[in-house]
């Protein structure tokens, strides 16, 4: 993949048992930018993150990373799927660091044993990591000595240090309160400015407004519209209306 290669996903489908969570979707993720996954609980936002790197099979489509489209809803090698998974990283509600280690030995964990990076490569480029956000002195603190902010940014230097083309965010401050929450989106912020490639599951409409480069509404599996924040929120669509003046709400 170039610099400037999108990734490119078309047609993808997944269903659990009856439902259908993701119903013919397709989208383009260009690079340096910020797109927003919005809309109701169960629409799909967070099945169609989990699809792009293959933490959920999908049932039919195509992911294209640049060099041709690959088709993901049949039997993948071993080695197509270390390919797209390899291309971006995610971070979740939860955090998900372990607990028994070190803030950068969480950091550091997956560029030693995936990357084969020594110790001392890693744990160098872990603390600038931890600098970055915002967590330099916190590098031998454990998970449970952390607040959640501070554990969800360690989950954000954590995801960094893969290098990885796309970065994915499922919901990454919705386990955190408003003041805890600001500390996270500022770090996001940040590597929006620095046109790293995000995409970002939220129901934050501010996040979407001030940060977003595009912005996708799902609903039932289904993409209602693919556009600007400008578009989204100047929209006078019923149903984006609605949405807008319930997360307003709230």
């Amino acid at each position: 993949m170039s610099a400037d290669d999108p990734l490119r996903v078309r047609g993808l489908r997944k269903t659990f048992g009856e439902l259908v969570a993701l119903d013919d979707v397709s989208l383009d993720v260009e690079r340096g930018t910020t797109s927003v996954l919005l809309g109701p609980s169960g629409s799909g936002k967070s099945t169609l993150l989990r699809c792009l790197n293959l933490l959920e099979k999908p049932d039919g489509g195509t992911i294209d990373l640049g060099e041709g489209p690959i088709e993901v809803g049949g039997r993948l090698t071993a080695t197509r799927v270390r390919e797209i998974r390899s291309r971006s990283t995610m971070v979740f509600q939860q955090f998900n660091l372990f607990p028994h280690l070190t803030a950068l030995g969480n950091v550091t964990l997956a560029p030693r044993e995936n990357r084969g990076q020594t110790r001392q490569a890693a744990d160098q480029r872990g603390r600038e990591l931890l600098e970055k956000v915002g967590l330099a002195d916190k590098a031998d603190s454990y998970p449970d000595r952390l607040s959640g902010g501070q554990q969800q940014r360690v989950a954000i230097a954590r995801a960094l240090a893969m290098d990885p083309d796309f970065l994915l965010f499922d919901e990454p401050t919705s386990a955190l309160d408003p003041e805890l929450a600001a500390e996270v989106v500022a770090v996001l912020a940040e590597l929006a400015a620095e046109q790293r490639t995000l995409v970002v599951v939220t129901h934050s409409l501010a996040f979407a407004k001030q940060v977003a480069n595009r912005v996708l509404f799902l609903e039932d599996g289904k993409v209602l519209q693919d556009g600007t924040p400008e578009e989204f929120f100047s929209s006078e669509d019923t149903r984006l209306r609605r949405f807008r003046e319930v997360i307003s709400s709230v």
